[in-house]
Parts: structure tokens; C-alpha cells; sequence
């Protein structure tokens, strides 16, 4: 991550969500990048993959290369299938 950035990532990635809900992934991307400057596919994978696994959002495939990214919420958690 590059110094000089006034919010992480990740609360970027939240607060955007929390107005929008649902983005494709090159959606948020632009949207980080316009508001933090250049932001890499490494950084802004890593920081997806650690917000999914602690349960705030979930990142799910709709075309090739292209994720569905929704902010998961009070009774909105995520339910994999095996978990039916």
C-alpha cells in the first residue's frame, strides 16, 4: 500500500459498500482508485479475501473476470452450500 493514504483499504472498501450494497468488482476498483490514487489487483485482492473471511463481505463470480462484491450485514450472512 502506498504511504499517504488517509483511510486502509479495507474501511474504504466497507464505506463504499455501505452506500452501494452490491458492485461488480471493477466497479469498486474504480471507485478505490479514485479516491486513493492507484490501487494494484494484489492490494485490492488481499484486502477483498480478508474482509470476506472476517465475515463482512461476500465476493462471488458472475462472468469470467468478473466478481460480484456485496457487503454482508446483521442477518445477511453468507450460507455455503454445504451449509443448507
Amino acid at each position: 500500500m502506498s504511504t499517504g493514504r488517509i483511510l486502509p483499504l479495507k474501511m474504504l472498501i466497507l464505506q463504499i459498500l455501505k452506500r452501494q450494497q452490491i458492485l461488480r468488482d471493477d466497479e469498486l476498483l474504480e471507485y478505490l482508485n479514485k479516491y486513493m490514487g492507484e490501487v494494484s489487483a494484489s492490494e485490492f485482492n488481499r484486502a477483498l479475501m480478508q474482509l470476506e473471511i472476517q465475515g463482512l463481505i461476500h465476493v462471488s463470480p458472475l462472468k469470467k473476470n468478473i466478481r460480484k462484491i456485496e457487503l454482508l450485514g446483521p442477518g445477511k450472512e453468507f450460507m455455503g452450500a454445504e451449509e443448507d
